[in-house]
């Protein structure tokens, strides 16, 4: 997921999206501990996307500075 494509979602949109990869996420683990992970490489895809929608969501509620 690019931060171009993040950046154009509500803050809902971004909620629900960070809620379902912290699901994916879960499962993968879940997969990993029990020996079952084919993809092991998405594990890091994923902290890395929900990192970005935090940053996104940071950014979009933080109030701009007074000049």
């Amino acid at each position: 997921m690019k931060i171009v494509e993040i950046k154009e979602l509500t803050a809902k949109e971004l909620l629900s999206r960070k809620r379902e990869l912290r699901e994916q996420l879960f499962h993968l683990r879940v997969q990993q501990q029990s020996g079952q992970l084919e993809k092991p490489h998405m594990l890091r895809t994923l902290r890395r996307n929900i990192a970005k929608i935090e940053t996104v969501l940071t950014e979009k509620t933080r109030p701009t500075p007074a000049k």
